[in-house]
């Protein structure tokens, strides 16, 4: 992967300074140390910094077409480009490399803006033709590669890091609706950041800019069978085997590289299938990657070394404890560049770094196969009540409500009762008990920051279909469109891993492993109360049985008890005090004291302590970002 940045003229064809755009490579240098490259034009200038992988020598970019008026600067990968290659050699176009992001020009040539459904991979995109005098800006269907953009003096300015906008001149100001996103969702937006006026490109989205006009259109999305008429068949083998070979060509796509690959290790069924395919196909076991949480989190240490000596992989085991995680997560929120819940994401930051030092660039990871086979605990518990009365499960969420909410004020637009896009999906539960905590924890300030805001409508999910799937696809289909873009992907992905100049890569995001996952029968994803069900089928024919019979442990650290605890550092304690609180304005003072005061005493097991947990770590994260990004003075940070 790399990164890339640039700038259009909006209304004539000014020159973009040269020094600009230095400052815009130099913002996010980590993505690519390999390599930089430019090209600028009257009115337009376009940006890449390389991280080498594929054709190491030739791959520099920009890339051109033979006719030198089509230009390209891409983040990412096409798995299939030798392929793809091929048939471009066949129609008479003359490639000079084989790196994969020399055909993006030629495809162009070839399909124009309908270039998409021909490409599998993971890629953000900036593609100039300059004779229609059209630029494009394009993200993969899931969102692996982000893609920043906004105006700012009359130029478009586009980046793979929000940083990388900021040095081009670019204001920092918070947007308080993408905050209350993130006290919603969980997650960040996938369109809209946490700072006012810069966007997201949606993933399986392009944007157009045509005489100054920019318009934005969706190339995909996801899409499941009506309730009733999934693939079913009384022989499961043969669905077990057609997964098998998907997921085996899956991994073959990403092993493709010139060079080394490893891959991270749980003691989970997704990434011992992982290893255990790419050993399959490699013949030898690419070195491996785990973490040790001490007292922090579930340690799956044990588990992952039993998985490595099975197939004979070198295990670099990094010990993480409070200390190391809380120390971390400024530099994490760095990276980042928005408030955070999950704790974990650090860990992950540091796992990355320790790939980095080691001198690898590619990693392997299981990451989607919980959105595609149903491995939450959300879906168990949705099945639950989906077999309860109704009314209990009513009785019980009102009771849980009125001990989190206290006879507080009601603000903000209320939750709908029919959920996300007229369904109650398995997350909503979730969604709606945390939310509460805005109730107690949001000031004046920020209620009127949000008037007449609805996050429910700021998600854009309308899918015309949804309401004829089954729950348990409408539920993936929101944690596709939601957690896995808004956090896993950008948060706990790209950001973590090339902050340490580390490439991601994802077979259980491959477009043939979604489409035939979200084909199948909801029974094959979620069993009883098995989840990932045939996915465990499929390692049951090579994996020992207590392996593939595994419990899924949720990779999570503990969250508002890192700061709070005794691995606190000062400037937590800074962060939170009156002061600091006073001068953010996001929230009301007294109660965040008070809230930080009952989760040291009260029991952890609560309910309303479990809600304020995540609510308070959300506070903590808002105010560092605060810190880091809109000009400091809330605390003093340790110099790295």
């Amino acid at each position: 992967m790399c990164g890339i940045v640039g700038a259009i003229d909006l209304s004539s064809k000014r020159e973009f300074e040269a020094n600009r755009l230095h400052a815009m490579m130099q913002a996010i240098l980590h993505r690519g140390p390999d390599d930089k490259g430019s090209h600028t034009e009257p009115g337009l200038a376009m940006g890449v910094l390389r991280l080498a992988i594929v054709d190491v020598l030739k791959g520099h970019q920009p890339f051109c077409n033979t006719a030198k008026n089509i230009w390209t600067t891409v983040n990412g990968e096409i798995f299939d480009y030798v392929a793809l290659r091929d048939i471009l050699l066949e129609k008479g176009h003359l490639l000079k490399t084989r790196c994969d992001s020399e055909i993006w020009a030629h495809l162009y040539e070839e399909y124009g803006f309908e270039l998409f459904p021909h490409i599998n991979g993971q890629f953000a995109l900036a593609l100039w033709d300059q004779k229609a005098e059209t630029l494009m800006l394009a993200r993969d269907r899931l969102g692996i590669c982000p893609l920043y953009y906004t105006e700012h003096d009359g130029w478009l300015l586009w980046a793979s890091e929000i940083k990388a906008l900021l040095a081009a001149g670019v204001p920092a100001q918070p947007d308080f609706k993408g905050i209350d996103y993130l006290f919603n969702f969980f997650s960040a937006s996938t369109h809209r950041t946490f700072f006012e006026g810069i966007h997201l490109l949606p993933p399986g989205h392009y944007l157009k800019v045509v005489n100054g006009n920019i318009s934005v259109k969706q190339y995909w999305d996801l899409d499941f069978p009506d309730k009733g008429s999934e693939r079913r068949i009384d022989n499961t083998r043969y669905y077990v085997d057609e997964f098998e070979s998907l997921l085996q060509k899956a991994v073959k796509k990403r092993l493709l590289s010139d060079v080394p690959i490893v891959s991270y290790l749980s003691g989970g069924i997704d990434s011992t299938m992982i290893l255990n395919m790419s050993h399959r196909e490699s013949g030898v076991a690419i070195p491996t990657f785990t973490m040790g949480l001490e007292n922090i989190g579930p340690d799956e240490r044990s588990a992952s070394k039993e998985t490595a000596k099975l197939f004979g992989s070198p295990l670099t085991t990094v010990p993480i404890n409070a200390e190391k995680l809380v120390n971390a997560f400024p530099e994490f929120i760095e990276s980042a560049e928005g408030p955070v819940l999950d704790t974990s994401c650090a860990a992950l930051l540091l796992l990355a770094k320790e790939v980095h030092r080691q001198g690898y660039k590619v990693a392997l990871t299981g990451e989607g196969a919980d959105e595609a086979l149903a491995g939450y605990m959300w879906f168990k518990t949705q099945k639950i009540t989906q077999w309860m009365n109704g009314d209990i499960v009513r009785f019980f969420q009102k009771i849980f409500e009125r001990t989190i909410r206290m006879g507080g004020r009601t603000h903000g637009v209320p939750i709908p009762n029919e959920g996300i896009a007229n369904v109650r999906p398995a997350q909503q539960y979730m969604y709606e008990m945390v939310s509460l905590a805005r109730e107690t924890l949001y000031s004046e300030k920020m209620w009127e920051n949000l008037r007449g805001f609805n996050p429910y409508a700021d998600l854009k999910i309308n899918h015309s279909r949804m309401k004829d799937w089954h729950p348990l696809n409408q539920s993936l289909y929101v944690g596709y469109k939601i957690m896995l873009p808004g956090l896993l992907l950008i948060s706990k992905g790209d950001r973590v891993a090339m902050h340490s100049s580390v490439e991601t890569r994802y077979p259980f995001l491959d477009e043939d492993v979604i489409d035939f996952c979200a084909k199948i029968d909801p029974s094959y994803k979620l069993r009883g109360m098995t989840e990932k069900w045939l996915l465990r089928k499929v390692a049951m024919k090579t994996l020992p049985e207590h392996i593939a019979k595994r419990k899924k442990k949720s990779f999570r650290t503990n969250l508002s008890d890192i700061f709070l605890g005794d691995a606190k550092p000062d400037w937590v304690d800074q962060l939170l005090s009156r002061e600091s609180l006073l001068k953010t304005g996001y929230f009301h003072v007294d109660n965040v004291l008070r809230e930080v005061a009952l989760q040291k005493k009260l029991p952890r097991w609560l309910p309303r302590q479990l809600v304020f947990d995540a609510a308070l770590a959300c506070v903590i994260s808002t105010q560092l970002w605060h810190h880091i990004f809109m000009g400091g003075g809330l605390c003093e940070l340790p110099h790295r």
